[in-house]
């Protein structure tokens, strides 16, 4: 449609200066009225759906320049509303383009190695879970892997943010989409391409990419309101120049193109802005629920905790003599623990081996979830996991007890208590600063829901600050709390499956993704991919930044376009200068909205100097 009106312009032009001007203002106005026709069709369709006044002041502007005969102001609003959307596309891609690098770096091959060590290139699709890759330099990792290899280097600033390439040794896990250093590699594929690590980032992406900014329906409100006052103005003009003349010119200025273009932009950028800090906002509604967070809400394990609880003490039944000594009983358990997923039963298994225990392969392993896990290790029947479940098969146990922050696994075997293992899980060293920067930037009130005992979750609660605990919970009764909570928006904290009914029932759900949780990360609207709590406080920075630079961006387009309908109002902005300064706005607003792409060092940390010192508050309430 511009090349169309720019070759109409200068056939127009041509005749004018032929001395046709008749036949010029017949072409310019029968081609301006024909793109009044399909822009007024639109506006139509707007208003049937709820959307009223974003077009009404360009069809009405290019109908009045028509009927005046200013045919040449006619085709510039008509060049100007078509060439806004251009620029809307061309800000847009910009603002899209750290998105679409992700897309962009999805792997298409992979190297397999066969048996007798050839290499046979496969498409990444057809990866099945045990295939030995081998990754050549500066390759990307085509699926989540284990290095088999007995070092490597890899670039994961595309999955986590981190800038500094990860130095892994043999058995570490690789994630898919980060980028392999200067030297071959091989490693054993862990899953296929379609459960993935990367699949699920570019899946996250591109349900962010293609959702629509709840803002632009907030340019709509703005529109009808400026669209009356236009119309006044114009209408108070012709009436007191008597020049029908006026009222065309004040209507030229007023064209609402910075309202339809502003708030789109700063949002796409705002989304871009939070994906190179390793977060992915799912959709635009969400920037502009974190902008308005009023309560946080926290998991404790995995969350505000480091999630890697470290042994602290091997503890004997009592009674008679011990059958076994406190490495057999701590090996015996994390030789049950082995194969499972729980993030106590790794932590046991690396106490162990970091002790140098010998484990067993377990046999007839059956996981309990989370309850614990029952096995047989070397011709022993060994059950691992809380005092109710193992006091199932080892009969009646005391509960240990633990001083704040501890938490114990119980382990029974043949049949008889045999011990416990007392753990412990630290707070992160940056949820204080996390807390502190909340609340600098609006968060009145931060509340822990955990499944987690009442003396451990308060203990964790006293440490980070928080003066709210639900303990002993279920994900059911999580969802509970956080519907009945008053301070709304609620933003939820977590990063278990186990958390992914409470992500999804509160305002915002925010997912750890870096653990791997498909369920969390699913159901959360936005996922951090990276191990660092810190995170959702840039998430709020960023939506709040968005909305301020959105909001910002639709004034300075009405602020300008007011001011040139007052000067146009009393004659001294001609229709063809106010149709070529209203183009000048509309970039004003466009250049104004890419600041929501800006990068500022602070996103990479936690908040204010002031944060870094934030006092913890005494716990005044526990449930």
């Amino acid at each position: 449609m511009i090349a169309a009106t720019l070759v109409v312009g200068l056939l127009v032009v041509l005749l004018s200066l032929l001395g046709q001007g008749v036949s010029a203002q017949i072409v310019a106005s029968t081609f301006a009225a024909a793109a009044a026709v399909q822009r007024g069709a639109g506006m139509i369709r707007d208003m049937v759906q709820g959307r009223w006044g974003v077009d009404i002041l360009a069809v009405t502007a290019i109908v009045s320049t028509i009927v005046v005969g200013e045919y040449l102001a006619a085709l510039i609003v008509v060049l100007m509303l078509y060439g806004g959307s251009a620029l809307e596309d061309y800000a847009s891609g910009r603002a899209k383009a750290e998105l679409g690098a992700l897309l962009d770096r999805v792997p298409q091959t992979a190297h397999r190695e066969a048996p007798g060590g050839a290499l046979e290139d496969i498409a990444a699709t057809e990866i099945v879970v045990g295939d030995v890759l081998v990754l050549r330099p500066a390759e990307v990792v085509p699926v989540d892997g284990q290095l088999l290899s007995p070092e490597g280097s890899f670039d994961e600033s595309a999955i986590t943010g981190e800038s500094l390439p990860v130095e892994m040794v043999h058995g570490d896990d690789v994630l898919s989409g980060s980028v392999n250093g200067a030297a071959a590699v091989r490693l054993a594929a862990t899953a296929t391409m379609a459960d993935s690590q990367y699949s699920r980032v570019v899946a996250l992406v591109r349900e962010a990419a293609s959702s629509r900014a709840p803002v632009v329906r907030l340019a709509d409100r703005y529109a009808a309101p400026f669209t009356v006052l236009a119309l006044v103005l114009g209408g108070a003009a012709w009436l007191l120049s008597g020049e029908a003349l006026r009222f065309a010119e004040v209507l030229v200025v007023a064209t609402p193109c910075p309202l339809l273009i502003a708030a789109p932009v700063a949002f796409l950028g705002g989304m871009s802005r939070a994906a190179r800090n390793g977060i992915i906002v799912k959709n635009g509604g969400t920037l502009e629920q974190l902008a308005r967070i009023r309560t946080a809400v926290f998991d404790k394990t995995g969350t505000l905790t480091q999630g890697h609880p470290t042994l602290e003490e091997v503890r004997l039944a009592g009674g008679p003599p011990p059958t076994f000594s406190e490495k057999e009983l701590l090996a015996l358990a994390a030789s049950a623990e082995l194969h499972s997923s729980h993030v106590l039963a790794s932590s046991v298994v690396a106490s162990a081996q970091s002790r140098g225990l010998e484990l067993s392969n377990p046999t007839d392993a059956v996981e309990h979830a989370t309850n614990g896990v029952a096995a047989l290790v070397d011709g022993h029947h060994v059950v691992v996991g809380k005092r109710a479940f193992v006091a199932q098969a080892a009969g009646p146990i005391d509960e240990e007890v633990l001083s704040g922050g501890q938490l114990a696994i119980y382990v029974g075997i043949d049949g008889a208590r045999a011990g416990t293992l007392i753990m412990r899980d630290p707070l992160r060293e940056n949820a204080v600063p996390t807390l502190a920067a909340l609340a600098a930037l609006g968060m009145n009130h931060a509340v822990m829901v955990t499944g987690d005992a009442a003396a451990t979750a308060g203990h964790i609660a006293r440490l980070a600050g928080i003066s709210q605990v639900w303990a002993g919970c279920r994900p059911a009764e999580k969802v509970s709390i956080v519907a009945n909570l008053s301070l709304r928006p609620v933003m939820m904290v977590g990063d278990g499956i186990n958390d992914a009914p409470v992500l999804a029932a509160a305002d915002v759900g925010v997912a750890m993704g870096a653990r791997g949780s498909t369920a969390a990360s699913e159901s959360a609207d936005v996922v951090i991919l990276v191990d660092d709590l810190s995170k959702a406080a840039t998430a709020v920075r960023i939506g709040k930044d968005t909305i301020r630079i959105a909001v910002q961006s639709i004034w300075i387009g009405i602020v300008l376009s007011v001011a040139l309908m007052v000067l146009a109002a009393i004659g001294l902005i001609p229709a063809v200068a106010g149709a070529l300064s209203q183009e000048l706005v509309d970039l004003a607003t466009i250049l104004n909205a890419l600041r929501a792409l800006k990068f500022r060092e602070r996103d990479a940390g936690t908040g204010s100097a002031k944060s870094q010192h934030a006092t913890p508050q005494p716990v005044q309430e526990l449930r």
